[in-house]
């Protein structure tokens, strides 16, 4: 122990090795758990979301007391290869320990209650991206198809700026599970409707293609189409949503 802190030298730790494991979506979906880091979000993250943290990781004490940690939180001095391991994107500055939240099946044979925003960005830094997007725009509701990243990905968390923890998130199966999908449902596509004049309802649901392949066959949406000099064939699927995000809240807050 040192001021407090538990100290763990070895890779080869069982709580070392778990910890290692949450590079990757599949350490993340088996152990439940996250790494965040960052200089400026580990702090914003405390402060708005402490209890959704179960520990701080950091080389020494004094960095550890440089972050206002709640007792709930469990304290960790690691030797150095162990944090830089941890480290993935190279802050030096402390990390934290967090809980995924549990996610519902979402329910397509009922109407969206709200806006809901349907991905499957496969790339967790697009996704990360996305999801900030979602959050500055007013969009709570992710629904998350098969082939999309996990949403707590180091790269996600990077992308999204905290943005996860005032989201509500959905699992939303492959995309036959779209089929017949009760209530409003609109999509992305280049040779759709003018975005800036559709009449967005309060309660939708916004479907974003993956990269590359873009949207299903067959599915029963109204297409939606961001006008652009038409000079490069598509945009970048977070750019995308960023832009169709931003034409609903204008049109639904008159801006």
């Amino acid at each position: 122990m040192s001021g407090g802190a538990r100290e763990i030298d070895s890779l080869q730790n069982a709580r070392a090795k778990k910890w290692l494991a949450l590079g990757e979506s599949r350490g993340i979906r088996k152990h439940g758990e996250f790494i965040l880091s960052g200089r400026k979000t580990v702090p914003e993250a405390l402060a708005r979301y402490g209890s959704r943290f179960t520990a701080a990781l950091a080389r020494t004490d004094s960095d550890l007391n440089r972050l206002a940690l709640p007792p709930s939180i469990e304290r960790y001095v690691l030797a150095k290869p162990l944090f830089e391991a941890l480290d993935t994107n190279g802050t030096g500055f402390p990390l934290l320990i967090g809980d995924v939240p549990e996610m519902a099946a979402a329910d397509f044979s009922k109407a969206p209650q709200g806006f809901e925003l349907v991905l499957a960005l496969g790339d967790p830094s697009n996704l990360g991206a996305a999801l900030r997007s979602a959050a500055a725009f007013g969009a709570v509701r992710i629904v998350l198809m098969e082939r999309a990243a996990h949403p707590f990905h180091p790269k996600a968390l990077r992308g999204g700026a905290n943005a996860q923890f005032g989201l509500t998130f959905l699992k939303g199966g492959d995309w036959t599970a779209l089929a017949g999908a009760k209530g409003p449902l609109a999509a992305l596509d280049g040779a759709g409707s003018d975005i800036e004049v559709y009449e967005w309802p309060e309660s939708l649901r916004l479907v974003l293609g993956e990269e590359g392949r873009g949207l299903p066959p067959g599915l029963g949406a109204t297409m939606l189409a961001i006008r652009t000099t038409g000079a490069v064939e598509s945009l970048n699927a977070t750019v995308a949503a960023s832009l169709a995000l931003s034409a609903r809240y204008r049109r639904r807050s008159g801006r």
